[in-house]
């Protein structure tokens, strides 16, 4: 049977409408197959069914919809009918997709007169219409014909369900409060829920805000595979799960942390939950598939609205509690308690970081330059670069009074590529000086630190091969798979890497071979003590042995006076710096005769 298309009345158009519109698709066969019974056309009705999908015609003008005769199963709508208009179709989409509809079909407000608009989209249809609940996803691909007057005239389209676009949606609006890995609150969705508990809650409401972070997460990473990790995450947040009230609820806050809320919590209630959910987590061995492993947690929480009013308040001071639980050994919960000292600490340092986003914007950031020099030659070989800020006053502040602040505040990223140009412009003034610059820990992480160095590259190939990148000892190991692809990245472009504060940390040779390290710095505070100190002394030598075994040249950090200097000389070291060699000066007073470090 050929195709038909129903008008609004439901009534066929005729023999003569039958033949310009419908569509009859035939195949090409044998002579012996066409003259057999089993020969037929298949129609565009077949192939419309088989596919799942429907057609039909608008006349825009009187606005009337004409339907192919399958319509009516595939949007599974009871009476065709009460689609027989534009109008009437568009009160059963999804009142959030209905403009955007009318707009992809239509082309928006700017039409060219007797055009054709080709359009394709998808949408959410109700059948039942807007106040049932039933719902399909559907795709329409048709052509839209633009009137003499500019206005659309005819529309020809083709519908097909598309329910896979409804599983989409919902996991998508689901992971977009949700944690996939333990199908709990993500940390939106869990502030979402702490705003809401905040801006309801009265001046007797006695809630709170757990923090709970997995011990050692790290290790249990490094020793068993993220597989494992991940495994033990997810155990955490099932045993945390089954041990809340009615109201309260959990939520995925971070890598190793869950958030919890505890509602009508009064007294030492708060104190009570979290020292169940303690025991609970740690008292018994978690089976993975790696067999029984046990891990423990601690606890930072902030009551509600006691000492918090706000989100962002009540998450900020329990990290504060959290972090003092992770570092006290002797108990690993901590209650948030007010402290004028701590609370004007933490004035001062937003205050410092407002100071720091207003120095990058005016450009008060400048360098400060020291010499390193030979050991034996003392002569000059290359200078360390050392960040300063201009304050407003005039007054001159050092890194290591604003640099934890612009860490802690998430400022580092730009503090880096800030210092980056500006040791560009060193290497582009001073043809001849090799610098040395120091890093942020996030450096390893930063894409856009790495592409502002290929730019050196790009500008001159040899001003890489003048700069030593130097990372801090601690934050190379804590980071060592990302650090070590890092240090790979900058060494391919001829820079060197040094390791700072060398000593303070707690490297092994193995992690020293492996991280690719050129110069290591053996941390001032036992330059300083090498003369009066056997133990010191003892120390550094051991050192220097361990890194001229693995091919690696050495700096003493903080050297004040001539007897320390041959101390060193005698131990082995390669170079040197201190005040003793002269001290930060203000960019760009360097000597354009200074030589370049030979680390071979």
């Amino acid at each position: 049977m050929a195709t038909s298309w129903r008008d609004p009345s439901g009534q066929g158009r005729g023999d003569t409408a039958r033949k310009s519109d419908e569509a009859e698709i035939g195949f090409s066969e044998s002579d012996e197959a066409r003259n057999s019974e089993a020969h037929h056309t298949i129609t565009l009705e077949d192939v419309l069914h088989t596919m799942g999908e429907t057609a039909y015609r608008w006349d825009m003008q009187r606005d009337l919809i004409s339907w192919a005769e399958n319509a009516a199963t595939v949007l599974d709508v009871p009476d065709l009918k009460k689609l027989n208009s534009g109008r009437a179709f568009g009160l059963h989409v999804d009142a959030e997709h209905a403009g955007p509809r009318f707009e992809a079909l239509t082309g928006g407000p700017k039409r060219t007169a007797n055009s054709e608009i080709r359009y394709r989209t998808q949408y959410r249809f109700l059948p039942d219409g807007r106040r049932g609940s039933k719902a399909r996803w559907l795709e329409e691909i048709g052509r839209c014909r633009i009137g003499p007057d500019g206005k659309p005239a005819r529309v020809e389209g083709t519908i097909r369900v598309i329910d896979d676009w409804s599983e989409k949606e919902q996991r998508l609006e689901f992971l977009g409060s949700h944690d996939e890995l333990t199908g709990q609150l993500n940390r939106t969705g869990l502030t979402e829920r702490l705003a809401e508990m905040l801006s309801s809650a009265g001046p007797k409401h006695d809630g709170a805000l757990l923090l709970v972070a997995v011990n050692d997460l790290t290790l249990i990473n490094e020793t068993y595979g993220f597989d494992i990790g991940d495994q033990i995450i997810a155990m955490v947040g099932r045993r945390l799960s089954r041990a809340l009230r009615g109201k309260d609820c959990v939520g995925r806050f971070a890598s190793n942390k869950f958030g919890i809320l505890l509602h009508n919590c009064p007294g030492k209630g708060v104190s009570v939950i979290a020292r169940r959910l303690m025991s609970l987590v740690g008292d018994r061995p978690f089976e993975t598939g790696a067999g029984g492993i046990t891990a423990g947690v601690s606890v930072g929480a902030v009551k509600l609205p006691e000492h918090a009013t706000n989100a962002q308040l009540a998450t900020g001071r329990a990290l504060q509690a959290l972090e003092a639980a992770r570092t006290n050994h002797n108990d690993r919960f901590m209650l948030y308690q007010r402290s004028e000292r701590r609370e004007s600490e933490r004035r001062r340092a937003a205050s410092t970081a407002d100071e720091i986003v207003r120095a990058l914007n005016d450009r008060r950031m400048v360098l400060a330059i020291q010499p390193i020099v030979k050991a034996k030659s003392r002569e000059i070989v290359a200078y360390e670069t050392l960040l300063r800020m201009h304050k407003p006053d005039g007054s001159i502040q050092p890194a290591g009074e604003f640099m934890p602040v612009a860490e802690k505040f998430g400022l580092s990223k730009l503090v880096d590529a800030r210092v980056l140009e500006l040791v560009g412009e060193l290497l582009r003034m001073k043809p001849t000086v090799k610098f040395c610059v120091n890093v942020s820990p996030t450096v390893s992480g930063d894409r856009d630190w790495l592409t502002g160095l290929q730019a050196l590259a790009n500008v001159d190939r040899r001003l890489p091969e003048r700069l030593i990148v130097e990372i801090n000892e601690t934050a190379a190991i804590s980071k060592l798979e990302e650090m070590t692809n890092f240090i790979a990245e900058v060494r391919r472009l001829g820079t060197q890497v040094a390791l700072d504060g060398f000593g303070t940390g707690y490297s092994s040779f193995r992690h020293l071979e492996g991280l690719g390290i050129d110069l290591v710095k053996i941390d001032s505070s036992f330059i300083e003590n090498v003369t009066a100190r056997v133990q010191d002394g003892y120390f550094v030598r051991t050192l220097v042995d361990l890194a001229a075994n693995l091919g690696i040249a050495t700096v003493g950090e903080g050297v004040g006076d001539e007897a320390t200097a041959e101390a060193l000389e005698r131990a082995g070291i390669a170079f040197m710096q201190g005040y003793f060699f002269g001290g930060p000066e203000i960019a760009p007073n360097v000597s354009n005769s200074i030589g370049r470090i030979d680390l071979a």
